[in-house]
C-alpha cells in the first residue's frame, strides 16, 4: 500500500468515521497529502473515494460532483430529532399504514429536482459555523431548504415498519432528510434506520479496496 497514489474508492465499514479511514490509511503510507470525497456518517457504510498526492487531492471536488447511489431503510412510525437511528425518537400515531400503492406514488414525487431541508445534526455552516455544533448548542435551527436532484427512486421492499429503497442521486442530497420527507410524506413519519452507499461515479462497491480499521467501538457522528 506504500505505493499507493491517485484516487480510489475504498469500502468503510459500519462503525468507524470517514476520518478514521484516512487516519487508518495514512498510518499505511509515506504520502502526507490525502483527503476525501462524500463524507459518511459513522452508522453508515459504503464506498468512500479517497485521494493520495497533489494532484489527485487537487480533483478531488470533481468525484463530490458525481452521482451516488444508496441502499436505504427507512423506519417509519417514528421521527428522529437526528433524522437518523442516533436522535431521540418521537411515537408517530398513523391514521392507517400506507399500502403498496401509496408507497410507489410518494416515492415517485421525490424523483428529479426536488427542494429539500438539510438536517439540523449536518455540517452545513450557518453564519460560518456546523449546523450541528450549533444544535447541540441548544439552539433551535431553521435550516433553508435546497435545491437537490434525486434521479432515481426503487422501491427494494416493504414490511411495516421498514421500508428499503435503493436511491441514485446528484450531489449534495442527504438520504436523512429524504428518509425523513418520505415518511412525512406518507404522514406516518420515518427516520433513516440504514444506509449502504454502493456507487460514487465509477467507484463501485465491487471494486473498493477493504482496509483493517483499527477498533472496534462504534463512534457517534462529528
Amino acid at each position: 500500500m506504500d505505493e499507493l497514489k491517485g484516487i480510489f474508492g475504498v469500502w468503510k465499514p459500519k462503525g468507524p468515521s470517514s476520518y478514521d479511514v484516512i487516519r487508518e490509511i495514512k498510518k499505511r503510507i509515506t504520502e502526507k497529502k490525502i483527503g476525501h470525497a462524500g463524507t459518511l456518517d459513522p452508522k453508515a457504510s459504503g464506498v468512500l473515494v479517497i485521494a493520495v498526492g497533489r494532484e489527485a487531492t487537487k480533483k478531488i471536488s470533481e468525484e463530490v460532483a458525481k452521482e451516488k447511489e444508496y441502499e436505504a431503510t427507512i423506519r417509519l412510525g417514528k421521527e428522529s430529532s437526528t433524522d437518523d437511528s442516533e436522535g431521540i425518537k418521537t411515537e408517530v400515531h398513523p391514521i392507517r399504514r400506507p399500502s403498496l400503492k401509496q408507497i410507489y406514488d410518494v416515492l415517485k414525487e421525490f424523483e428529479g429536482e426536488i427542494m429539500q431541508v438539510p438536517p439540523v445534526y449536518s455540517a452545513i455552516k450557518v453564519s460560518g459555523e456546523r449546523a450541528y455544533e450549533r444544535t447541540r448548542a441548544g439552539e433551535k435551527l431553521e435550516l433553508e431548504a435546497r435545491k437537490v436532484i434525486v434521479k432515481k427512486i426503487e422501491l427494494v421492499s416493504f414490511k411495516w415498519p421498514y421500508l428499503k429503497i435503493k436511491v441514485v442521486t446528484g450531489p449534495g442530497v442527504y438520504i436523512r432528510s429524504l428518509a425523513r420527507d418520505i415518511g412525512r410524506k406518507l404522514s406516518v413519519g420515518g427516520y433513516l434506520s440504514a444506509l449502504m452507499r454502493t456507487r460514487v461515479g465509477s467507484f463501485t462497491q465491487k471494486d473498493a479496496l477493504i482496509i483493517p480499521i483499527g477498533f472496534h467501538t462504534p463512534r457517534t457522528r462529528a
